[in-house]
């Protein structure tokens, strides 16, 4: 079963059996995608910092390696949106040479997660966190976009987003109404084109108007060509870059950390939204050792971080590919692209990138999602707000992890709210009353004089530690023997266990006797491990409340009681007679 955890699905598909119309299918379906591909791909490049023939570069290398390798049948990989903000920030501090080895160790840490077991526990990464970093990246394209959008004469683009504005603020004199048209134009277009058909994408459309448009009419707008020189037509061969020194790997880890976090949630939810469509399942640990591999090579053909492309891998399904094959032709699809017509993409409108990249990061935004989120629990708002608002004003590294962290405390605050803790014998004499359906509730028992039940329901650990001392600390009275009772407490850790540890000393310097009762098979483990189950003895663990009440009388040198009889209800017969529900019900601690 192991094994099987980590075979490739394109060796699955051959296996089940590959049919000539499966091929047609595919091939057609590699086709589309490779050309949806060719304008993101070469957008992506320029808005990530780096030339436009590395975006396709990126596209090449990771679609071809991702489809051969993936967990998903129907998985295409390349360069995404996601990535822009990341990928910019890391060249404009360490260079690209910076970004090469950042990628190289992402990728080591990609195959290590897959090894390790761990694609289902990305799949726990809180909603709220993806959600606010995805739509803080969807601002951040969008803000880096309006320079080339509007034909603002700027040098370079600040990467601080207020400064960002700023600037254009100084430079709206400049603006530029050729450029304007061709960047609204193009976003107008992608827009209405699915009117016309969805077998053609519109940004390929755009793309070869606006392109056409601005050559003819002699446009003054800037192009792929004026600002980037000519694109080459070749892919390059592998180059193994420098090995920086130690203090310099220690700087790159932490963003070398973020590119991996970041291709395993995108990956992981591109290839959950293919089952979805495909009805198949994905191997969530093979996709993160494919995305691994595809960011150890894209770095040595002079690409950039590539991931699980969720729009493409949609647009592949949508067009009937159902094995890796499509996503081996789509690869092949954009080289051959790159080989014949690589040349004439320097002709292509810098606004009409702008614009495309304008259209995907209001897709990325998901404004429904976060406007629904901005309506649910207030532990919820606060981290896709700090998340969000992270990525935009410091950077994305820090907003992952903070909002990481912020969740993981909101969440155990949740846990240890949700465990109730208390003397069950003193609510019993008037405060409160326990359900009195239930077979094992102190209502149908005896409790001696000098006897205190305290109950722990829920998980027992760290959070709900301060809790359980603070409730036994309230004791006026000094009991003879402490029942703690703990048929709901299913975990237990190391503090829990500490507080356990605090409560059996003190008992003991009082002269109080303590019983546990109801423990489950966990915090059993736990105790044995630590030695607590010697030190308690096991003459004082039950496992029912019935039998640790008797170990009260025995201290108490009083006689035992017998068990209640099982609590049975009853319903009516339509004829009027009681019937019972079955037989004795079995007893639970």
């Amino acid at each position: 079963m192991s094994q099987h955890l980590f075979v490739p699905k394109l060796w699955s598909s051959f296996r089940e059996g590959y049919t000539r119309k499966q091929l047609t299918s595919d091939v057609l379906a590699g086709i589309i995608v490779g050309i949806v591909a060719l304008p993101l791909a070469i957008a992506f490049g320029i808005a990530s910092g780096v030339k436009p023939e590395q975006g396709l570069y990126t596209a090449i290398v990771a679609g071809l390696l991702i489809a051969v390798l993936s967990g998903s049948r129907v998985q295409i990989g390349g360069p995404t949106g996601a990535f822009i903000v990341i990928v910019y920030e890391i060249i404009q501090e360490y260079g690209y040479d910076g970004l090469v080895i950042a990628t190289l160790l992402a990728g080591v840490l990609l195959i290590l997660m897959g090894l390790a077991r761990l694609g289902s526990v990305i799949k726990y990464i809180p909603y709220p966190v993806t959600v606010g970093f995805t739509s803080g990246i969807a601002l951040i394209i969008f803000s880096g976009q309006l320079r080339d959008l509007f034909g603002l004469q700027m040098e370079q683009v600040p990467s601080e987003f207020i400064e960002k504005f700023a600037a254009y603020g100084e430079h709206l004199s400049t603006f530029s109404i050729s450029a304007a048209l061709v960047g609204l134009g193009t976003v107008t277009l992608i827009l209405l084109w699915p009117r016309v058909t969805h077998r053609i994408p519109g940004s390929l459309i755009a793309i070869i108007v606006t392109t056409a448009a601005v050559s003819l009419l002699d446009l003054p707008v800037a192009t792929i060509g004026s600002r980037f020189g000519a694109v080459p037509n070749t892919l390059p061969l592998p180059h193994l870059p420098a090995l920086p020194a130690w203090s310099e790997l220690t700087r790159l880890f932490s963003p070398a950390l973020t590119i991996a976090i970041l291709a395993g949630i995108e990956s992981l939810l591109s290839a959950v939204v293919a089952d979805g469509m495909t009805g198949r399942r994905h191997r969530s640990n093979m996709e993160l050792i494919a995305q691994g591999v595809a960011n150890l090579a894209c770095p040595l053909f002079g690409g950039i971080p590539a991931t699980g492309a969720i729009a493409r891998t949609a647009t592949n399904i949508k067009n009937g590919g159902r094995t890796p094959i499509a996503g081996i032709v789509h690869a092949v699809t954009l080289l051959l692209i790159l080989l014949f017509f690589g040349k004439w993409a320097a002709l292509i409108p810098m606004p009409t990138l702008a614009g495309i990249l304008v259209v995907v990061a209001w897709n990325m935004s998901e404004a429904h999602l976060f406007a629904k989120l901005l309506r649910g629990p207030r532990s919820d708002i606060l981290v896709l707000l700090s998340t969000f608002g992270l990525t935009v004003l410091i950077d994305l590294t820090v907003a992952i992890q903070v909002g990481m962290v912020l969740a993981a405390f909101l969440f155990m605050r949740r846990m240890a709210e949700a465990t109730k803790v208390g003397f069950i014998t003193r609510e019993l004499r008037g405060e409160e009353d326990e359900e009195i359906d239930d077979p094992n509730s102190l209502t149908r028992r005896k409790v001696p004089a000098g006897v205190e039940v305290f109950e722990i329901n829920g998980p027992f650990f760290f959070g709900a530690a301060d809790k359980f001392k603070n409730a036994l600390g309230a004791v006026s009275e000094t009991p003879r023997v402490l029942i703690l009772r703990m048929r709901h407490a299913l975990t237990l850790d190391a503090t829990a266990l500490k507080a356990l540890e605090s409560v059996h000393d003190s008992a003991r310097r009082d002269g109080t006797a303590l019983l546990l009762s109801g423990v489950h098979t966990q915090p059993l483990v736990v105790m044995e491990r630590s030695g607590f189950l010697e030190v308690i003895g096991d003459e004082n663990i039950f496992g029912n409340i019935d039998d640790a009440l008797n170990r009260a009388r025995e201290i108490l040198h009083l006689p035992a009681e017998p068990r209640p009889m099982p609590f049975v209800p009853s319903v009516q017969r339509e004829e009027g007679t009681s019937k019972s529900l079955g037989g004795a019900m079995g007893r639970t601690p």
